[in-house]
């Protein structure tokens, strides 16, 4: 497994006081939500901790970053640099850490868009980073309860709201999103309860 403490340093280092407590509490949160959903808890503890490994670097950069990572950086996305730091990420994870689990570079690559077909740890990074101890959104608790129970209902939920703030923003949502929202609306066709 990777040195943990080493990257927690490399963190505190890279990320401002808020960021590096919400890296951590996600962290921590991923490592929750593994050991209901029988994920190994100490990959998706790591995992949790570098999804947001770029989200400060300079734009220009992840950007660069995004394109070069060969990992399916679609029109949409490059359209909305909110999102480039989770394929700048896993990029940046691979070439400088020599991460080469696709399941925790795929985790890092969606944790901002979701997509549909996720492994089981990059639903609980998504929905670890939406869940947070930090976050106080209204409707978080509910959020929380929901994942904590159902891991896919929770991913609906998470991506009807993630969606709901897109759409008033009037920005672009990557195809990745609706692909991964109508295979969950298919799952659930009898839920209509929104956070």
């Amino acid at each position: 497994m990777y040195d943990v403490k080493s990257m927690q340093r490399f963190l505190k280092e890279r990320l401002s006081r808020e960021r590096y407590t919400h890296t951590m509490n996600v962290a921590k949160e991923c490592k929750r939500l593994a050991k209901i959903f029988g994920e190994d808890p100490d990959r998706a503890y790591f995992a949790g901790m570098v999804h947001d490994i770029c989200k400060e670097d300079p734009k220009e950069q992840q950007y660069e970053w995004a394109v070069k990572s060969n990992m399916g950086f679609c029109a949409e996305e490059a359209r909305s640099w909110k999102v480039w730091h989770g394929v700048a990420g896993a990029y940046f994870l691979k070439t400088q850490f020599g991460v080469c689990d696709e399941d925790i570079l795929n985790a890092v690559r969606f944790h901002t868009i979701g997509r549909k077909n996720m492994s089981c740890l990059e639903k609980i990074v998504y929905l670890g980073d939406m869940t947070s101890e930090e976050r106080d959104y209204s409707g978080v608790d509910i959020m929380r309860k929901v994942c904590s129970q159902n891991i896919d209902k929770g991913m609906l939920y998470a991506l009807r709201y993630s969606m709901r703030k897109q759409l008033k923003r009037c920005a672009v949502i990557p195809h990745y999103t609706m692909e991964a929202y109508n295979e969950y609306t298919v799952m659930f066709p009898d839920d209509t309860y929104h956070i």
